[in-house]
């Protein structure tokens, strides 16, 4: 078998799993980077997230090497109150679907609507816990679900670390790609990471 199609089945593996960890260092002043690794320990997404840049974009790379790009995301706005984001599979060219972050109502509690392809609404994303707490008390831990219609698809929880940033991502069987969920779940990340850099 060719290392192609190596890699294809492994990432095909990877994308099938129920459980994922991202870690992320406690400090970073010019960038945010998080790693993707499945449960048992092997690597699926990178993401070297840029600080200063007016109109978010970045890639989502299969690994450090930034040799394989799984995704595309792309603010759709330089500035705005509701930010939408696009995501997009980079080896296809089809959009999998877009987050917008609801900017007023995520001042007590970070919400996203998530829409398909064809820009219907299919679900959100929520903050979960004591969250007026976390933006006075900064070391609190954060939770996040996310949701298709009435369905929990993924819950987002962190675990306390002193020099680093961890959190457990399960995931149920739904109809959406995992890799879109694990998108979602990493632009609720940033959005966190934004406000508790501040």
């Amino acid at each position: 078998m060719s290392t192609a199609l190596v890699r294809e089945a492994q990432g095909v593996g990877l994308a099938t799993q129920s459980h994922y960890v991202i870690k992320r260092k406690a400090f970073a002043f010019l960038e945010r980077i998080f790693r993707v690794y499945t449960g048992d320990g092997q690597m699926f997404m990178y993401v070297q997230h840029p600080v200063m840049k007016l109109r978010e974009e970045f890639m989502v790379y299969s690994d450090e090497s930034k040799a394989t790009a799984l995704l595309k995301v792309k603010s759709r706005q330089a500035l705005a109150i509701n930010f939408s984001y696009d995501v997009e599979d980079v080896v296809t060219g089809k959009q999998l679907g877009a987050v917008e972050k609801k900017g007023l109502k995520s001042i007590i509690r970070d919400k996203f609507i998530i829409t398909d392809a064809n820009g219907a609404e299919i679900g959100y994303a929520e903050e979960q816990g004591n969250s007026v707490l976390r933006r006075i008390f900064k070391f609190l831990t954060s939770k996040h679900a996310i949701f298709v219609g009435d369905q929990q698809v993924a819950f987002v929880k962190q675990n306390f670390k002193w020099f680093a940033k961890e959190w457990e991502v399960d995931l149920q069987p739904s109809q959406m790609d995992p890799r879109f969920v694990l998108a979602v779940a990493l632009l609720a990340l940033i959005a966190d990471a934004r406000r508790q850099d501040r």
